[in-house]
């Protein structure tokens, strides 16, 4: 055999070689939002997953409503999100196969600890008046994501339900970043003004400056976690065993165990309450 036939036969190998190390990993990619990444959960439950199932995950970490158009688009396998009547609506138009509850928190109204607005309590639609019932000139800054996240979804949904008329009252005060969690809340430290926050990316945030949290325990403020299948039928390349393995997994005593013990500082970040 000469010297070329060699190379031919060492290529063809090795071509054959990748071929099957690429066939035999196993990878997702699910279509997630900011808090379940920045929050650090994925970073602590998703090794516990691989090894027991030897799939990885790639995750696209993106405000809720991006998150499921992702989905929507057959880019992703998986939508794990936290706003219940979009994830509905998405499993009612056919994108998304089967919506699962897997985890809860709540959410948060961080604020500068001197509380210029007076909103200190455990009724966020009060708050929200207190602070769209300042003058203007002297209204403290509002920190909102404006991303069409879960929880930008939850904040609009409150100053509605406080009888506000964002429209009517937004100024220089209402600071729309567009952004994530993470980033939010460093506009809300820079600024030092309030924001609408899930606690599990407030707990895991540094930055914190002048802020603390100023409204929780309102019954309102309670944050669902959903997971859904993309549905293959419309998305032929979808992966469906695996997707569904891994949602299985969520729900399941171990998944539940996992997100049960994620905790920063000793406090549990995520709370699992998928139906058996």
């Amino acid at each position: 055999m000469n010297f070329r036939n060699i190379l031919t036969v060492a290529a063809t190998a090795a071509c054959l070689l990748g071929s099957a190390a690429n066939a035999e990993e196993r990878i997702i990619t699910v279509a997630s939002t900011t808090s379940t990444e920045q929050s650090g959960l994925f970073g602590y439950i998703l090794p516990i997953f691989e090894k027991d199932t030897g799939i990885k995950v790639r995750v696209v970490a993106l405000g809720t409503g991006q998150a499921l158009d992702t989905a929507r688009r057959g880019d992703a396998d998986v939508a794990f999100v936290h706003d219940k009547a979009a994830e509905e609506k998405f499993v009612a138009e056919g994108a998304g196969v089967e919506r699962k509850e897997v985890m809860y928190n709540d959410f948060v109204l961080v604020g500068p600890k001197a509380d210029p607005a007076k909103v200190a309590g455990n009724d966020i639609l009060e708050g929200l008046r207190r602070i769209a019932g300042m003058e203007a000139d002297s209204r403290p800054a509002f920190v909102s994501r404006g991303d069409k996240s879960g929880t930008h979804a939850a904040e609009l949904r409150y100053w509605k339900a406080a009888g506000v008329d964002l429209d009517k009252v937004k100024g220089p005060w209402y600071r729309d970043t567009g952004s994530g969690m993470g980033p939010s809340l460093n506009m809300a430290s820079s600024v030092n003004g309030y924001i609408l926050t899930d606690r599990g990316t407030w707990l895991a945030f540094k930055n914190r400056g002048d802020l603390k949290i100023l409204v929780e325990g309102d019954n309102r403020l309670f944050n669902q976690y959903g997971v859904i299948l993309v549905n293959p039928e419309k998305h032929p390349h979808v992966k469906k065993e695996d997707g569904q393995r891994f949602i299985d997994w969520l729900v399941s005593p171990a998944g539940q165990k996992a997100i049960a013990e994620y905790k920063i500082g000793g406090e549990q970040l995520f709370f699992p309450n998928a139906k058996s």
